[in-house]
């Protein structure tokens, strides 16, 4: 391994190490603001966050695992393993946000104002331009499809900030009672999509592996 490719190696890993530390950060925040606020659309988001922890993590150890020559096909089974965990985590993420949503959208449940749940979004639509910005430098540097997929995951992660940011906004300006529940409802086929594209690409690891076998 020439040393170029050694050092956007080591720096693509702290990135994500720092990754996973901001995305900790982010989980613990946004619960106990959507928890105090009973909002859907924060808890259903801190959700979002746990699965973009196990993501980040995952990919750190895989670039960790290429910086120390660990055996190829020991990651692929390892990867296969953890994509599995990440597909059936976004499928109980989308049973659970859709059964809150639409229980509150019957009951009319308003969610309260959080201005830690508010803190915690803006300083996110912060770092995630960073962290895209990143993780495509390094994914194109190293041409790295799991870094530029992990780019990509970040910007759906900026979109649904986003979407939840105007929920909140919404119920408190207006007094949309409805606005987050809708909100969190927008995330569900966003987190569908990434649990598909995890059970997919575990399912084409598995078929690799066996041709080897």
């Amino acid at each position: 391994m020439d040393k170029t490719r050694r050092n956007n190696l080591k720096q693509a890993r702290t990135l994500q190490i720092w990754n996973v530390i901001y995305d900790v950060i982010e989980v613990v925040v946004s619960l106990i603001a959507g928890i105090t606020a009973n909002s859907s659309a924060l808890i259903g988001w801190a959700l979002d966050s746990v699965i973009e922890v196990i993501s980040a993590a995952t990919l750190g150890w895989r670039l960790h695992g290429e910086l120390k020559g660990i055996d190829e096909e020991k990651v692929k089974r390892r990867q296969k393993i953890t994509l599995n965990v990440i597909a059936v985590s976004f499928t109980l993420i989308c049973i659970f946000i859709s059964y809150d949503s639409i229980t509150k959208l019957i009951t009319k449940e308003t969610a309260s104002w959080s201005t830690l749940g508010l803190i915690i979004l803006l300083v996110s639509l912060v770092v995630n331009p960073i962290l895209i910005y990143y993780k495509r430098k390094y994914g194109n540097k190293l041409d790295s499809p799991g870094l530029l997929a992990d780019a990509k995951d970040t910007f759906i992660c900026l979109y649904q900030t986003v979407v939840v940011l105007i929920g909140l906004l919404l119920v408190n300006w207006l007094g949309w009672w409805w606005a987050d529940p809708v909100a969190a409802l927008l995330i569900v086929p966003y987190a569908a999509k990434e649990g598909w594209e995890a059970y997919n690409k575990a399912k084409d690891i598995n078929y690799n592996i066996a041709q080897n076998d």
